[in-house]
């Protein structure tokens, strides 16, 4: 059965975000991820984490200015000493939380702008990031994200990632497989399943329902059928990584919403 943790930015929104911690927990969660750290010290966050027996498995770097829409500043020519301020606090926090791997968005296309130049800044600041993260035992993980959740994102496709991977050359450098976006933008999931997580460089999966991102049983996706593909194949190449559940609870913030819709997990009561 694939290892779950859950997405403490989205699950338990009818709890607050440090009170989301003992809920995953109470609902046998072993891991966890979420947007990002920052508002809170590592201390406190790493005392939640120990204090209910989790594993912090993913968080993101700062993205930028988030509540005035951007969304990574990788890409972004004349961003590079903010993108990389924002890599070593994400490291900070990646050391002190014990978490393997960091995710940095990509950012989204400016108007007008030559896409030769932001593949290349995208490349050039990747290669940095991921050296500074080898120097501290980390992965760096890029994402596709379909365009029409975030319209104007630089990166969408799978095999966009894996070239840019390719590329650039460093071995901690690994692609965040989000099974809802490459759903919405490619489909053919389970071929790329097939396809991807044997060749070492996915780093990370996560999984929602398509197209309304509820839980992994509502929808066009059968999640039951991809979860025997991931076991069979990381069973052949020997893929242990972590499968991210990143979804809105359909009950929303209902007392119990997130618990009560988790009857799709392997093994569920």
């Amino acid at each position: 059965m694939p290892r779950f943790a859950a997405n403490l930015s989205m699950l338990y929104p009818e709890h607050d975000f440090l009170d989301r911690f003992a809920a995953a927990a109470r609902d046998g969660f072993e891991a966890v991820e979420y947007l990002f750290p920052y508002a809170h010290e590592p201390a406190l966050l790493a005392g939640l984490l120990a204090g209910h027996g989790l594993q912090q498995v993913l968080f993101n770097a700062p993205p930028g200015d988030w509540d005035a829409g951007e969304r990574g500043l990788a890409c972004l020519p004349g961003r590079e000493d903010e993108f990389r301020r924002g890599i070593g606090q994400a490291l900070r926090y990646a050391e002190a939380l014990g978490c393997p791997r960091v995710h940095v968005m990509a950012g989204l296309v400016p108007a007008g702008a030559e896409r030769a130049r932001l593949q290349a800044t995208y490349e050039a600041n990747l290669a940095w990031a991921a050296a500074q993260a080898a120097s501290v035992g980390r992965d760096v993980l890029i994402e596709p994200i379909n365009p029409r959740d975030i319209p104007g994102f630089f990166l969408n496709r799978q095999d966009e990632a894996h070239r840019i991977v390719q590329a650039v050359g460093a071995p901690n450098l690994k692609v965040q497989m989000d099974l809802y976006h490459c759903q919405i933008v490619e489909g053919d999931v389970a071929m790329k399943l097939r396809q991807y997580l044997p060749s070492g460089r996915v780093g990370h999966l996560q999984i929602a329902g398509v197209p309304e991102r509820h839980e992994p049983d509502v929808g066009e996706l059968n999640y039951a059928y991809l979860f025997g593909v991931i076991d069979e194949v990381a069973a052949q190449c020997g893929w242990d990584g972590w499968v991210g559940c990143e979804y809105r609870p359909r009950r929303g913030a209902q007392p119990g919403g997130t618990t009560a819709g988790l009857g799709w997990r392997p093994g569920a009561a």
